[in-house]
């Protein structure tokens, strides 16, 4: 079941973590539309002025070259004097656009006539005297800055100068026409970004802090032993990938508990079954159906022995549990602790039915002899248990890399690809049933894993070629005896 906050009564709804975020993503984008505000009106202060520099000393540099060859065509000033309109048209045509068609803005102001003075070879004013005028100075702030020349030259001799209003000068009239569209040009772009961060503190916000409150109403759910809850994981994000993990968490969770139930459940039918025949024989004696005899206490004995391994077992998975299993890791001679026991268990297996091949190679392990010798016994009964005769036990006990490693397989009947994965699970038994077929609690394998896990070792089944199961087992090998000389290709 998935969990869906998609209801209208979400909307509304603002976590604390949601206004957090647009709280600290509007500040931040405010700040920032702040501060390009700040730097970009200096720059563009600044920038101006010397945009205006450039622009005048060029329009002047033009302006006194056109002057030079009309004083060189007319060898004076005079027709100036004479005619304050030649200087208009003069301007014009050298300063305005080929369209002949009045610049805007800026471009009008740093093209008009009055913008300029002429002097002659004498530094006399030709034309434009009132731009030599000095305003009236204003207290408290420096002196306006004189007008800049240009010399007028005509075949190397100068024959007048051009001067012009120094940028300082101009913008008391022009600076506020562009400085003041900038900046609104400004406060519309810091406007737009203030709108947007607000749109996108918003939305993020309330995106982020909704995938928050679906997480925490799914885990509130899971600590009240719903493990049935899911999140959707729509997406690639980091919220996605942690969704994913809640739903693993919440899948695992779920598997232990079925796992737990069924575990309690297969404990008590172990432990219903001989106390049930336990029950059976004791009435049967009190009712004086089976005398009270050697051979029946003998019985008895049995089903109590039963009870009292199952009983051992379980408390040996449960200190496996609890990481408390009682280990006394020293050097073994790992070829030495299995070749004995499966000496000793040979004519066991002869009288099964089941021929006995085994090879080995000195190999040293850290590990508990007594535990080893547990280990063997677990597998020798599986073994005993699950194999027809005539058949083969064959084990193999060599060094890969750095580990020692025991190939233990068997004959038929063989195990489904499918259900190797299962057969260390506690109470498993391959057939689906309840029916032993040798008697045993379904524990062995189970111990026999947390045994080797215990000592450092893995313990991984597989199909063996003789056409019934192989475990591998694979022990770290001790440091004095891991020779890099001996290695065998994986």
């Amino acid at each position: 079941m998935s969990l869906s906050l998609s209801g209208r009564r979400d909307w509304p709804r603002l976590s604390r973590l949601s206004l957090k975020l647009f709280a600290i993503i509007l500040i931040t984008n405010v700040l920032i539309s702040g501060l390009v505000f700040v730097f970009v009106s200096r720059s563009l202060d600044q920038g101006f002025v010397n945009y205006l520099e450039r622009s005048q000393a060029t329009r002047a540099e033009t302006l006194a070259n056109a002057l030079g060859e009309q004083w060189a065509s007319r060898g004076s000033w005079q027709w100036l004097r004479d005619n304050p309109r030649a200087w208009q048209s003069l301007v014009r045509s050298q300063l305005w656009s080929s369209e002949r068609r009045p610049p805007q803005g800026i471009d009008r102001e740093l093209s008009d006539a009055r913008g300029y003075v002429l002097l002659d070879e004498l530094s006399n004013p030709v034309i434009g005297e009132p731009l030599l005028d000095t305003p009236p100075p204003d207290p408290g702030m420096p002196p306006p800055p004189e007008p800049h020349f240009v010399p007028i030259r005509s075949d190397g001799q100068l024959v007048g100068q051009l001067g012009y209003l120094p940028p300082e000068r101009l913008m008391a009239r022009m600076d506020q026409i562009f400085l003041e569209r900038q900046q609104r040009n400004l406060m519309i772009i810091v406007g737009s970004l203030f709108l947007a961060s607000l749109l996108l503190a918003g939305g993020l916000a309330w995106w982020l802090g909704r995938r928050a409150r679906s997480m925490t109403l799914a885990t509130r759910r899971l600590t009240l032993g719903d493990y049935s809850v899911r999140l959707s994981e729509r997406g690639r994000d980091e919220l996605s990938r942690l969704s994913a993990d809640f739903n693993q968490l919440a899948e695992t969770l779920e598997a232990n508990r079925r796992a737990r139930q069924r575990w309690v459940a297969d404990i008590a039918h172990e432990l219903r079954t001989p106390l049930a025949v336990l029950r059976g024989e004791i009435e049967a004696m009190e009712d004086g159906i089976r005398p009270l005899t050697t051979d029946n206490l003998g019985s008895l004995q049995q089903e109590v022995d039963q009870l009292g391994h199952l009983v051992e077992d379980l408390r040996l998975l449960a200190q496996s549990d609890a990481g408390a299993l009682d280990m006394h890791l020293v050097p073994v001679d790992l070829a030495e602790s299995l070749a004995q026991r499966l000496e000793d268990s040979r004519l066991r297996l002869e009288n099964r039915g089941l021929e006995l091949v085994f090879e080995t190679e000195s190999l040293w392990v850290r590990a508990d002899s007594q535990r080893l010798r547990q280990l063997w016994d677990n597998l020798l009964s599986n073994t005993l248990a699950y194999t027809d005769n005539p058949g083969m036990l064959r084990v193999t006990l060599r060094q890969r890399q750095q580990y020692a490693e025991v190939v233990w397989e068997d004959t038929s009947p063989g195990v489904p690809e499918h259900e190797l994965s299962r057969l260390t699970e506690r109470l498993y038994r391959v057939e689906g049933s309840r029916n032993r077929r040798s008697g045993g609690s379904g524990l062995g394998l189970s111990i026999a894993s947390a045994l080797i896990e215990a000592q450092g070792g893995t313990l991984v089944p597989s199909a063996s070629p003789l056409g019934g199961l192989r475990w591998t087992l694979s022990f770290p090998l001790e440091v004095a005896n891991a020779s890099p000389a001996i290695m065998e290709p994986a």
